[in-house]
């Protein structure tokens, strides 16, 4: 997957590309949840990133994450990238027990202190070498290593940066990795964000509605950010049951388009 300008190649998996209700949404009878489509039907957001050298880098472990990778085909993880805490984008992390049990090694998993802070907290088994599995038994097992704001840092064979953008009261982690951005559950996009996230050739950026949301892009705000950032292709996720994938395909200005659950891109 190389490519020129010495720059490493990655491919990107959509695991998920649903808001936290997921789509089909419980107990909604609306037209898109009752949709055939099956770009229409949306897990929550999460993806999988894989480098030059095979290995794969999840972006969040949302709560489908076993079916999620089960779906796509993917058995390997090397690292985890977290974005930020709310429960649709981390309570996935025990399906990593399968993963952890064949490594025979902890499992790296970056954010934020903030964030490794409340997942050591709320998951305290799976980082706790003093919690032990009862013998015929198994538990995820995590390594947490925080990731300070617009420093690189290698992971596998590619630079990742982390990039601090708003969501509502909080701050979470953006990441650019290597030609890639990927921006999930952002308000806006300060001006330093813009300088990590310009020179990415892919931009997967977040949109919730036409309408603006108090902390989550609108789609005029998402569009607005990918012409600003530049990027060759964005791709919009987070996405709810207000839009049928086809028709917001169709209104989507060129080189944007919205992601669906599985689809894969090399970068």
């Amino acid at each position: 997957m190389a490519q020129g300008g010495g720059t490493p190649a990655v491919k990107l998996t959509f695991l998920g590309t649903g808001t936290s209700f997921g789509v089909p949404q419980l107990g909604c009878g609306c037209e898109v949840c009752r949709s055939t489509d099956p770009r229409d039907k949306r897990t929550r957001v999460g993806a999988a990133v894989e480098t030059d050298d095979g290995a794969v880098i999840l972006i969040d472990t949302p709560t489908e994450l076993r079916l999620q990778l089960i779906a796509t085909g993917i058995t390997r993880v090397d690292a985890v990238l977290f974005t930020h805490l709310h429960a649709d984008h981390i309570h996935g992390i025990d399906d990593l027990r399968a993963i952890t049990a064949r490594r025979h090694v902890h499992l790296p998993m970056y954010g934020s202190r903030e964030t490794l802070a409340g997942l050591q907290h709320k998951f305290d088994y799976i980082f706790d070498d003093r919690i032990r599995p009862l013998p015929g038994t198994s538990k995820p097992q995590g390594r947490t290593i925080p990731i300070e704001p617009d420093v690189p840092v290698r992971i596998a064979d590619v630079d990742v940066t982390a990039v601090p953008v708003p969501h509502g009261p909080v701050m979470i982690y953006a990441y650019r990795i290597g030609p890639l951005a990927y921006v999930t559950d952002a308000k806006s996009i300060p001006e330093s964000a813009l300088e990590q996230l310009r020179g990415a050739r892919v931009l997967v950026i977040n949109a919730l509605f036409h309408t603006p949301h108090p902390s989550h892009l609108s789609f005029p705000e998402a569009i607005a950010a990918a012409r600003a950032i530049g990027a060759e292709r964005t791709y919009l996720t987070h996405l709810t049951h207000d839009n049928f994938h086809a028709a917001l395909e169709a209104e989507l200005p060129p080189g944007i388009a919205p992601a669906y659950d599985g689809l894969s891109i090399s970068v």
